[in-house]
């Protein structure tokens, strides 16, 4: 976590839908992107759910159906995948619930649900102030604050320190209560107290940990529950402990438990000696616990000034939701108004990133142009934007002009006239010379490693041309320019004919030689990085970049986001035949995070045709139906089509990231049928979601162009939508 000082709290100002009303006493949980909020109140209990899209900055209600349960506040509120449920809490002043529901938030449906009760003893009484937390399939209640009257005009409170365990059903619906025989000292009875649950990654046990809440007075102690042995214990814990309070919340990201907001006690007032506090305030603070090794570090202390209004103001009975490393803050009061009698709410939404973002995935070609590159990366969540990086001090730039002189792949020459290849790099280099025609190839692929002397067994390119199996290919070893088409898959993971088939790309990569060049000009200087510029989605279309100020090795400062000035600085523009690195760093609140690993593209050579585009896959009897647009430069005629499906083969299982392809269509059409039988011997990649494999290569006077690469998803990643 970044220090005090570096704290990078953000006020989202900008969204758009109905807002929902300032409130306390309500709860929130996160699905994917979504923050939902459900209760609490002000003037009146709300029964609204509230739904916050964090990546389109939009609130929205949705229509919900089914058992609605009635508003209720200070309720027990967890996510179990797209399944919510929420118990107890405060329905009216004075009435308290022990009754259950369960939101389906795929389809907005709620229920009713009714557990089996404990099988000796009574189910949990009505409470309010409850900790409900989930891990695996069940769901620990512990404490809270009941009524003992019968008379809700009259509140006699009694606080509980009791502890059942919630067994749920996979998907819907539960199993029952019960009453775990716990051992050791069970913590003081108390409300409006924390729990987490953390599970040390590779090894341990998971442990609940209850912090702080009220009895009459507010509490500063620790408690750890080891749920497989049923132990209560108190840590301890190093550092300086966050001031008694109730009222807070707790969030657990990575191996740290953030405790923000809260009541505490006055200052000065001396909470060893008086059972009851005599006067409270809301606070801003801000702490985290180390799980792994119970010491606590004060992010904002309880004494720090904020003139600036950098920071959420104090505030209590407020939620708190992680999304990835990223903290949401939400309403919540800031005082009591005892002549109005009324609380003041907070009305702002926060957040703050608590470390720096991951690595985004390599960088992925979506078409290359003679000067220009249209490319993308996979999103990370919860982030402001991305940097993208480009190199040019490459050994494809020193390599020896005649290509002739190149080493030979898969024992035959390579073609002088040959399209160069747009390919990732995994921390290699390539020669863009090495690049066989496709028909000798099956799109190019290649699966050996540079070599510094020639090969010098030839293969016979008839044979070649004609025989069944194309030789090895790989999704990381080929020289094809892959483009990406986003669409959705149906439930059934077949395709209609009026949808686009998702398509992924994974452009190819050349496996470093690690011998010594023989030519001694390819020895290049240390890389330099240069900006492309930052944005705010995961695609980019590149056609210049900004260049070096003289003497730097690098632009951008990855520190707290800081960037150069653009407008200072030259633009150099992309040029024709050239092999660039790419890589990209993700930006948030906390800073530039690490680059991704290396990319490598080359610009199209003038005279060859582009890829073919916008393919499609649907079904039909014989099988499916293959069908794409011609290339939008098909720089004079287009003689031929070839279209390539990845089969299994022995060698594939033993290394499945080297594809073997299959030429199921040469021909001017710009369509094909892929057989049943065809499609049986295809192989199933599982570099990401499981999918089909194919690639289509359009050919003019000059030779075949780069090839679309498309991955036809086979299922096994469905989601339900949640809007």
């Amino acid at each position: 976590m970044a220090a005090p000082s570096l704290l990078n709290w953000r006020r989202v100002s900008s969204f758009t839908g109905p807002v929902p009303r300032a409130r306390h006493g309500h709860r929130a949980v996160a699905i994917r992107e979504l923050m939902i909020i459900f209760g609490g109140g002000n003037e009146g209990i709300a029964d609204e759910l509230h739904v916050y899209n964090t990546v389109t900055n939009q609130w929205f209600l949705p229509a919900v159906r089914g058992d609605i349960p009635p508003g209720c506040a200070a309720h027990g509120f967890v996510c179990d995948g797209t399944r919510i449920l929420v118990f107890g809490g405060m329905v009216e002043y004075g009435r308290y619930s022990n009754e259950l529901y369960e939101l389906q938030a795929s389809r907005w449906l709620w229920k009713k649900v009714k557990p089996q009760p404990p099988p000796s003893g009574l189910p949990p009484c009505p409470r309010l102030g409850h900790s409900f937390s989930l891990y695996g399939n069940k769901c620990y209640l512990f404490a809270g604050l009941a009524n003992e009257s019968e008379d809700s005009n009259n509140n006699v409170p009694r606080y509980l320190n009791d502890f059942y365990e919630l067994e749920l059903q996979h998907g819907s619906g539960v199993v029952g209560w019960s009453v775990p025989a716990t051992k050791g000292t069970v913590p003081s009875p108390r409300e409006s107290h924390t729990a987490v649950i953390y599970c040390k990654r590779d090894s341990g046990s998971p442990k609940m940990y209850v912090f702080g809440g009220m009895c009459g007075a507010r509490l500063d102690d620790l408690w750890q529950l080891d749920l497989e042995t049923m132990s209560w214990s108190k840590p301890e814990t190093k550092g300086t402990v966050p001031l008694p309070r109730s009222l807070h919340t707790a969030s657990v990201i990575g191996n740290k438990m953030y405790i923000f907001g809260g009541w505490v006690p006055h200052k000065g007032e001396n909470t060893e000696n008086s059972p009851h506090d005599c006067e409270w305030r809301c606070t801003s603070s801000f702490s985290y616990l180390n799980l792994d090794t119970a010491e606590w570090t004060t992010l904002v202390s309880d004494s720090q000034e904020d003139k600036k209004n950098s920071r959420p103001r104090p505030r209590a009975g407020h939620c708190a939701v992680a999304i990835g490393t990223r903290l949401y803050f939400w309403s919540g009061r800031d005082g009591y108004k005892k002549a109005l009698n009324s609380q003041v709410c907070c009305k702002d939404l926060w957040y703050l990133d608590t470390e720096k973002p991951p690595a985004p995935s390599q960088v992925q070609l979506i078409k290359a142009t003679t000067n220009s590159f249209h490319v993308k990366w996979d999103e990370v969540p919860t982030v402001e934007g991305y940097l993208l990086q480009l190199n040019t001090d490459l050994t494809h730039q020193a390599a020896l002009p005649d290509a002739s002189a190149a080493p030979n792949t898969l024992g035959g020459r390579t073609d002088p006239h040959r399209q160069g290849s747009n390919s990732i790099l995994h921390n290699s280099v390539s020669d863009p010379a090495n690049c066989t025609k496709p028909e000798h190839t099956a799109v190019a692929a290649r699966g050996m490693s540079l070599k510094s002397k020639p090969d010098s067994r030839a293969a016979d390119s008839s044979a070649a041309l004609h025989s069944p199996l194309a030789p090895n290919a790989s999704n990381n070893n080929s020289c094809m320019a892959d483009m990406l088409w986003k669409s959705e898959v149906d439930e059934i993971c077949a395709l209609p004919a009026t949808k686009i088939s998702r398509v992924e790309a994974h452009a190819a990569a050349t496996p470093f030689s690690k011998e010594t060049p023989s030519n001694p000009v390819a020895i290049l200087k240390a890389e330099q990085w240069c900006d492309v510029g930052i944005f705010k989605n995961n695609t980019a279309l590149v056609s210049q970049f900004y260049l070096l100020p003289k003497g730097k090795q690098s632009m951008s400062k990855v520190g707290n986001a800081d960037v150069p000035d653009y407008s200072l600085l030259k633009k150099q523009d992309l040029v024709p035949g050239t092999v660039y690195k790419f890589r990209v760093a993700a930006i948030n609140g906390c800073g530039i995070g690490p680059f991704s690993k290396l990319s490598e593209f080359k610009t199209c050579i003038p005279g060859f045709p582009g890829a073919p585009s916008t393919v499609r896959i649907s079904k039909n009897v014989e099988g499916i139906h293959l069908s794409w647009e011609p290339p939008t430069s098909p720089s004079g005629n287009i003689l031929e089509y070839s279209a390539y499906l990845a089969i299994r083969t022995a060698q594939v299982q033993d290394n499945p990231s080297q594809l073997v392809f299959m030429r199921i269509y040469c021909g001017l059409k710009t369509s094909c049928i892929v057989t049943a039988g065809q499609l049986a011997n295809a192989h199933i990649d599982y570099t990401s979601r499981p999918a089909i494999v194919f690639r289509i290569s359009a050919k003019n006077e000059k030779g075949y162009g780069p090839a679309t690469q498309v991955r036809w998803l086979q299922g096994n990643s469905k989601k339900a939508p949640l809007s």
